[in-house]
């Protein structure tokens, strides 16, 4: 890894790319990824990762925003044409580098590796006399990022630069607007140390696989800074679209022990011949991105033995609140504030909530914590609406209970307020994903002339399951035995898919907005 990421950034360097400059990183789950990152740190260059999923729109937007200055990208899918269309409005971008994920690579035939690697991209036949494959790509405008890496020195002059100093960037998936640019300095590294160690658990004789594009915030909190810092051996899996039999072949196969991946993916292992896999291997279990459904819990505890060690944290953050090692979780619980931060629920007034009582979840920043952004980039006004009177406020919604355990109810635009009452979604969700009729679902609300709002839930139905009338009574009554009866969903409307950001997430504000424009209400 010093090798190849000390001729990464000797590469780079080459091309004028030096301290300061912003380059967006767009190579799905190649490993170049962990060279690149490495080597822009080295640099002092600022990454910015991406997904390969953005469109013309998505991509103007980000590297005006950011005055991105060189674009790394992947060979596979269309990210390539995008960027060609795209960047001819953006007069900052400069260079262009082409990462070949498809057919040759700068990976060594390792028989020690600390790193593994599971594409089947490059065989023996692509090896060059360094026992490196060869292949080169050629595409106009662009540098082959693979035969220009390799034809760099591998002796790298060290670059000063400062822990204060800015060192990576994510446009925030928001739910709602365009995205923030959320700016992190190096501390960010060091921020994720509890993360790796008292989360994830890795074991430096394990093998550690957090499944995420290393476009998400997902990656380098699961695939790069805690766990290296850890000596962890961290496992990629490069595929076009997630299949939960492939993975569970995956962990079976290379022995996986400590796995991570969002709630949605355990779910979909769920829906498999599970119990004929051998997952033996597996020692730890974690999972965030979305809350955690207590059934899905279960199952897992059931059919493997192990607890799902549920987390919470945002792009602005490192690991905020989690279920760490050595706790036991109670299902649907967030955990407790990891003791890099101190986390408080408050009311709008900034006065902290008492048990049981719904309210923000704040984290101080006096002193500022290790992992905590710098600031929304260029964007001082919504710096200020998120960081005053001495802490951050997450716009993530919570009560505690008497032992201290964190409950999650949803973000504050999330949030209904009907007849007098605040309902979370994520609780309505959670007890309609245990019927076997439920997919996926999305809580949100909807007009009503007497309650202000009404619950509304958009599901998407499991295989075998048609809408009717008597399912949707059927539903409603499911709620209403399981959860205050003020609570069940009064509309129900059935989706073949619900709306999700780029990086997945989903976007309740666009049901929302959908409804405004029908004029749906809650008269039921």
């Amino acid at each position: 890894m010093k090798k190849w990421s000390d001729k990464t950034a000797n590469m780079l360097a080459s091309h004028g790319i030096g301290c300061g400059d912003f380059v967006m990183v767009i190579v799905r789950r190649h490993y170049q990824f962990w060279f690149i990152a490495t080597a822009l740190a080295k640099l002092g260059c600022v990454m910015v990762p991406a997904t390969f999923m953005l469109k013309e729109h998505d991509l103007e937007y980000r590297l005006n925003g950011a005055s991105i200055k060189a674009i790394i990208a992947t060979s596979i899918g269309d990210i390539a044409d995008i960027v060609d269309r795209t960047v001819c409005y953006c007069p900052s971008v400069e260079k262009l580098f082409l990462v070949n994920g498809a057919g040759g690579g700068l990976t060594p035939h390792d028989e020690e590796g600390r790193y593994l690697v599971e594409d089947g991209k490059c065989g023996p036949s692509l090896s060059g006399p360094d026992g490196i494959c060869a292949a080169g790509i050629q595409r106009e405008g662009w540098f082959d990022f693979n035969t220009e890496v390799r034809l760099a020195s591998s002796e790298f002059e060290r670059v000063e630069t400062l822990a204060a100093d800015p060192m990576l960037m994510y446009f925030s998936s928001g739910t709602s607007g365009n995205p923030k640019m959320v700016l992190h300095n190096s501390s960010y590294a060091i921020g994720h140390l509890p993360t790796a160690k008292h989360w994830h658990n890795v074991d430096p004789d394990g093998i550690h696989f957090t499944i995420a594009d290393t476009g998400w915030g997902k990656a380098v909190w699961g695939k790069y800074y805690g766990q290296w810092l850890m000596e962890a051996c961290v496992f990629t899996y490069d595929f076009d679209r997630y299949h939960a039999d492939e993975i569970l072949d995956l962990i079976q196969k290379y022995q996986i022990t400590t796995l991570c991946c969002p709630p949605t993916m355990y779910r979909l292992m769920m829906q498999t011949d599970f119990d004929e896999y051998d997952l033996s291997s597996l020692k730890y279990s974690t999972t965030a991105g979305e809350a955690l459904n207590p059934d899905l819990f279960d199952f897992w505890k059931e059919h493997t033995g192990l607890t799902i060690f549920e987390g919470f944290g945002q792009t602005e953050t490192t690991l905020s609140i989690a279920n760490l090692k050595n706790t036991n979780p109670r299902p649907g619980s967030m955990g407790r504030p990891n003791p890099l931060f101190t986390v408080e629920i408050q009311r709008d007034d900034g006065s902290r909530c008492e048990v049981g009582m719904t309210g923000e979840i704040c984290i101080k920043t006096d002193p500022y914590p290790a992992g905590l952004m710098m600031e929304y980039y260029r964007d001082p006004e919504k710096t200020a609406d998120a960081v005053y009177d001495g802490w951050y406020h997450t716009g993530d919604t919570a009560w505690c209970d008497e032992q201290g355990y964190f409950w999650y109810v949803g973000r504050n635009d999330d949030v209904i307020k009907s007849s007098g009452y605040r309902i979370g979604p994520f609780e309505i969700e959670s007890v309609l994903l245990e019927h076997d009729a439920v997919r996926e679902c999305a809580v949100t609300g909807v007009p009503d002339p007497v309650r202000g709002k009404a619950v509304k839930a958009t599901i998407v139905l499991a295989d075998g399951f048609t809408p009717s009338a008597a399912l949707t009574k059927e539903l409603q009554t499911w709620v209403k035995r399981q959860t205050a009866p003020y609570k069940y969903p009064r509309v129900i409307d059935y989706v073949d898919e619900l709306p999700r950001t780029v990086n997945g997430k989903i976007r309740r504000v666009a049901i929302r907005q959908q409804d405004e424009d029908k004029n749906i209400d809650g008269l039921v």
